[in-house]
């Protein structure tokens, strides 16, 4: 359902051994707006929903909800180092905004 690149999955993990989510999965999430674009949230969660999907990668248990499923499928969520700070990118085809990165 959604791809978590190797280097988003060390900075999740470092996330996690720096702080107080031993044991809990990464929930992520997306809300459409009225404008048709895309809102992401993303967080660690204790508790998996009896509608939620729960599934992994690279080592990084995943739960989504049932609204955002649809939305979500095929993503790959990568980290990324740039002039002006590191974050988390989400490179979703569903995302009307979504542009492919260019083969080099």
């Amino acid at each position: 359902m959604i791809t978590v690149t190797s280097i988003a999955a060390d900075r999740i993990k470092h996330s996690v051994s720096e702080s107080d989510a031993q044991g809990m999965v990464l929930r992520i999430a997306v809300t459409k707006k009225s404008n048709g674009s895309f809102h992401y949230a993303m967080g660690f969660d204790e508790v998996k929903g009896g509608s939620d999907f729960s599934f992994s990668s690279e080592g990084i248990d995943i739960v989504v909800d049932k609204n955002s499923g649809s939305l979500l499928r095929g993503m790959t969520l990568d980290f990324l180092e740039l002039e002006s700070g590191a974050e988390f990118v989400f490179m979703n085809p569903n995302d009307p905004a979504y542009v492919p990165p260019e083969s080099s």
